[in-house]
């Protein structure tokens, strides 16, 4: 009987063994970690998400280098090309493009190295104020055959067949209203000196409807002195002093631009010269300013808006990269701001 029971526990020993071992799971191969069915499409699902996400991540790269703008004024230093890709870069970047700007700093040769490696970089369109209208060209051609768009602002290019839209002033009638105010002030003529800058053809058709004014009026009008200053500032003051200490009862000087104005009334206070009435054309700050003064020898400026150049501008480029309809040539409204309604503009920024 003893036995019996020795013999009967040892049994129940041994089937304890083998339960025990056929409850515990190894960690070690594989089939004891088999992933099911679900576990592996869960585990697809994710990977595939996760590719997605990539080509999502990549389509967005590519999206925003297919619309890379680029931009190129004459001289960033400059606060009119200043508010000029301002106003271009605030519409640009509310659509979420990007923009890269360049100075060329009034240097021609270094603008056209600037736009080849814009061009080289992928850039698609090209907003570009020339620094030297005919020395451009080969730029352009660089542009075109990369298929870059060009679209043109504020100061034409003389090649325009390689642009593809132009945004800016109607400058011969900036000129022309100018001309027209002196006439008004100056009705029986006088003697003009003038500050222009040959390799902008914004100036020389400021210059042009100046110039064109005068000689349809009734009384006559001399140009006794013309200085061409390359849109320089320390060049159009030393030219100024020169043509007042040549001419001290000259009437009035034209200028190409409201720097040149600024330069010339620089000179006129250097060499104590009261009474001559000097001319600017943009409508900057600084002209309004001097507008507000008593006593100033600027009697107007001709105000042209870069705020609206700008927006403009960029809104045909991304009109154009969308194979939308768009205007080949755009002129923005120019008017004459003097004493009289300086303060309907203020003197603090851009029209």
């Amino acid at each position: 009987m003893k036995r019996k029971r020795i013999y009967m526990v040892l049994v129940m020993l041994v089937c304890c063994v083998f339960m025990f071992a056929a409850c515990k799971k190894s960690v070690g191969t594989p089939e004891d970690n088999a992933v099911t069915e679900e576990d592996t499409e869960n585990k697809d699902t994710e990977e595939n998400d996760d590719a997605d996400t990539d080509d999502a991540e990549n389509e967005t790269t590519i999206e925003s280098d297919a619309y890379t703008f680029g931009f190129s004024g004459i001289n960033m230093e400059n606060p009119y090309f200043i508010t000029l890709e301002a106003a271009t870069r605030e519409v640009l970047e509310d659509k979420d493009y990007r923009m890269i700007t360049e100075d060329p700093a009034s240097s021609s040769d270094v603008q056209i190295r600037q736009l080849k490696e814009m061009a080289d970089a992928g850039v698609k369109v090209v907003f570009l104020s020339p620094v030297d209208w005919e020395k451009i060209t080969p730029a352009l051609r660089y542009l075109k055959d990369k298929g870059v768009t060009i679209v043109n602002v504020d100061t034409q290019v003389k090649a325009m067949e390689y642009v593809d839209a132009y945004v800016g002033s109607d400058n011969k009638e900036a000129g022309a209203i100018c001309g027209e105010d002196l006439i008004e002030r100056r009705p029986y003529g006088g003697t003009v000196a003038i500050l222009e800058c040959s390799i902008q053809n914004s100036i020389n058709e400021r210059i042009s409807g100046f110039e064109e004014a005068l000689s349809s009026a009734a009384s006559g009008f001399e140009v006794v002195d013309r200085q061409d200053t390359d849109g320089n500032f320390d060049k159009g003051l030393e030219a100024a002093k020169q043509i007042l200490n040549n001419n001290p009862d000259v009437t009035a000087i034209m200028c190409g631009n409201d720097q040149l104005a600024v330069a010339a009334k620089t000179a006129a206070n250097l060499v104590e010269n009261s009474d001559v009435l000097i001319y600017g054309i943009d409508g900057s700050p600084d002209i309004k300013k001097e507008l507000k003064k008593t006593g100033s020898q600027i009697m107007g400026t001709v105000a042209q808006s870069p705020i609206n150049m700008g927006k403009d501008a960029a809104r045909i480029g991304i009109a154009i990269l969308k194979g939308k309809d768009y205007e080949k040539e755009t002129y923005e409204e120019v008017f004459m701001i003097n004493k009289k309604n300086v303060e309907m503009y203020g003197v603090d920024g851009w029209q």
